[in-house]
């Protein structure tokens, strides 16, 4: 598979190893940065990079960390077609792809071992969309706020339910 994967100064350690881990496990690994240890980058220059990437179909699935996950989290939501979650466990990294159809996994680089990291890693990457209906109608729901988030649409327009109240 093709995986992207980037983090600031808070992941780069782990960046790194889960790169070697993944390239050993026969993946094809795109590097979003940053390729050097910066104390002064910031997340959204990596996460933003490679959470367009994914969503355009460069790679198929995303790995960003920072020193939390939150901020490369936070940051790779707000481009359109992304579902990216921090992950801690191996059930909520294979449930977000059969359920949610998530394509990036984030991780706190501070905050959780390589060891789960990885474990995490495999589980995200073996894992694919069920397509169950009700799976499909929730991600329908998500997908509309996508539609909103066009770079002209009105972000203050009210989320419109979609099936029964």
């Amino acid at each position: 598979m093709k995986v992207g994967i980037g983090s600031d100064h808070g992941g780069f350690e782990m960046k790194q190893q889960l790169a070697k881990l993944l390239a050993a496990d026969g993946h094809e690994v795109v590097d979003f940065g940053n390729k050097v240890y910066d104390n002064n980058d910031d997340y959204p220059d990596f996460a933003i990079p490679l959470a367009r990437a994914v969503a355009r179909g460069d790679v198929e699935r995303g790995v960003l960390v920072c020193g939390s996950g939150v901020g490369a989290s936070v940051a790779a939501n707000k481009i359109v077609g992304v579902r990216a979650a921090l992950c801690h466990d191996d059930f909520s990294a294979r449930q977000g792809v059969e359920d949610d159809n998530m394509n990036i996994i984030c991780f706190g680089g501070r905050t959780t071992g390589i060891a789960v990291a990885w474990d995490c890693t495999k589980n995200f990457l073996g894992a694919r969309f069920s397509g169950a209906d009700r799976h499909r109608r929730r991600l329908a729901k998500v997908t509309q706020l996508d539609a909103n988030r066009s770079p002209h649409a009105d972000d203050r327009k009210e989320f419109q339910a979609v099936g029964p109240e």
